[in-house]
């Protein structure tokens, strides 16, 4: 963990886990299913769509944390649907994200390296809806950590 920052409770990252656990393998299942279809369908019309449409808020934020920690874990595979979903996961308003979720994402974004191209897109648009003030110092209202132009170019 990067100096600076404050570490999550224990208790906190494991419900994260148990919660993603509970979608992982709708998400895994919606996630291939998409890879051996049309790319050229519109989202609520493939698999990873219908599953995000049959999710509440909290379901949504669990699948998009895992889509998330996904993505930016095996970046090197075929993510393009993977990262489809967390964009779209990204695009919708109002999910409630908390602060712990948002820095929980931030750390996956940071431990993903520069390598992971898209790894601040979900947590950045989360960060945006928290309240101003409300993550640390190391994190701007965007969710941009400092020099994050220079994080993203590599």
């Amino acid at each position: 963990m990067r100096s600076g920052r404050v570490r999550l409770d224990r208790a906190v990252v494991q419900g994260f886990y148990d919660r993603m656990r509970v979608v992982a393998p709708a998400a895994y299942g919606a996630i291939e299913r998409d890879r051996a279809d049309d790319p050229g369908r519109a989202f609520p019309e493939t698999a990873c769509g219908r599953l995000a449409g049959s999710l509440d808020v909290a379901g949504l934020r669990a699948l998009g944390m895992w889509a998330h920690h996904w993505c930016v874990r095996f970046y090197d595979d075929d993510t393009r649907v993977g990262l489809r979903l967390v964009r779209e996961i990204a695009g919708r308003a109002g999910l409630g994200w908390t602060v712990d979720e948002v820095r929980w994402m931030l750390d996956e974004s940071y431990a993903a390296g520069p390598a992971a191209a898209h790894r601040f897109v979900l947590p950045r648009a989360a960060a945006a809806e928290l309240s101003p003030g409300a993550l640390p110092e190391w994190v701007d209202r965007d969710g941009r950590p400092p020099g994050w132009r220079r994080l993203l170019a590599g």
